[in-house]
């Protein structure tokens, strides 16, 4: 039999209910859980615990899957970059971090991203599909794998961010499913607080995951009045800054106050002038907020540039001096595309995928 149903897109709460409608005790979904994500186990016959008629039942049944690391590349910073391959023609970029005191995991949660602001290389590939619960939470399984969480035991990746490629808010219920298994003490354990979730600006997104999620929330703004950011970020057309900033302080007033982060990549001559920054600071005045000044990392045929370094310390001076919590984002991984807005994958046309589906339904094979 050709095993069918993938465990790794099962949180805990489904996970228990898919052993109890085998007629197995609840507490199976918890052994299989430490397993698989504490000790890095995914063949069935290595569960020990389980007995030799559950073990062969699941292995007919079904399997943990989730998507290989094709390539690596490590950045001079010791940052590294994989290639995650999701299907046949679509690959997504996962980014690992080490800092002093933390290791910060970075991953995607769609294949390209429909929302094409500006600045960001994403974008311009366009939008294939969303990623499954298994292939946004295989990210973590992997990159803990190649780093020796599940040898070594000891934490190596402290924070996870879903900051890589794709909007997290339109995959909003696998997006929540995943983060489950990151947070979860049967998952990888992680505290809400250190998990990010990093949106464009996707209102309804931010109230719905309000009302079901504590983890921490980020939001890229990159302009303080609709009509540059409507240029930056062609999503303010739906959602406009007040309506955003709104869903912002919902989510904050939901978590006892927490502040949100505002992203604010640094634009030569675009988002950087001192009256920018002093429009940022009247839009943000007793907002609990924090603000992270990212420097431009360039791409192909971006069309724009970095901010002078002199530039950002002094847009920065006047949000710290307005009693604003403010901090430049350092630049890590640019040396293998692996900064801030620089990833990009391998993302078919969305028209191509939908060619090939309707060939496969009439029998025939595109060339």
């Amino acid at each position: 039999m050709n095993p069918s149903r993938n465990l790794f897109n099962l949180d805990q709460a489904a996970m228990r209910d898919y052993f109890i409608g085998m007629s197995e005790k609840h507490f199976r979904a918890e052994q299989v859980m430490k397993w698989v994500y504490h000790q890095g186990v995914t063949d069935f016959d290595d569960m020990t615990d389980l007995s030799k008629r559950l073990r062969d039942y699941l292995t007919d049944n079904t399997r943990f899957q989730i998507p290989p690391i094709a390539s690596e590349k490590v950045s001079a910073d010791g940052a590294r970059k994989w290639l995650v391959q999701v299907d046949n023609d679509n690959c997504v970029e996962t980014v690992y971090i080490p800092e002093a005191g933390r290791g910060t995991l970075c991953i995607s949660s769609q294949v390209g991203c429909a929302l094409n602001c500006a600045f960001c290389s994403t974008g311009k590939q366009g939008y294939n599909r969303n990623l499954s619960v298994a292939e946004i939470i295989g990210q973590v399984w992997q990159a803990n794998k190649r780093l020796g969480y599940f040898e070594q035991r000891s934490r190596i990746i402290s924070n996870v961010v879903l900051m890589g490629m794709g909007e997290p808010l339109l995959n909003f219920d696998n997006v929540i499913k995943a983060v489950e298994l990151m947070t979860d003490d049967l998952g990888f354990g992680l505290s809400n607080k250190r998990v990010t979730l990093s949106t464009a600006g996707v209102a309804p997104g931010i109230i719905k995951l309000s009302k079901c999620s504590k983890i921490s929330l980020a939001v890229s703004l990159h302009a303080a009045n609709d009509e540059l950011r409507n240029k930056l970020a062609p999503i303010n057309r739906t959602y406009p800054i007040h309506e955003l900033l709104a869903a912002c302080r919902v989510y904050s007033e939901a978590n006892g106050g927490d502040p949100v982060t505002f992203e604010y990549v640094m634009l030569n001559g675009i988002n950087d002038s001192e009256k920018d920054a002093k429009e940022l600071v009247k839009i943000l005045k007793g907002f609990p907020a924090k603000v992270n000044l990212i420097p431009f990392n360039p791409f192909p045929n971006a069309g724009f540039s970095r901010s002078p370094m002199h530039t950002i310390n002094k847009f920065r001076d006047i949000l710290l001096q307005s009693g604003i919590i403010t901090i430049t984002r350092k630049t890590r991984g640019d040396d293998i595309d692996a900064a801030c807005g620089q990833l990009v994958g391998r993302v078919a046309p969305r028209a191509h995928r939908l060619q090939k589906q309707d060939a496969a339904s009439h029998g025939s094979k595109v060339i």
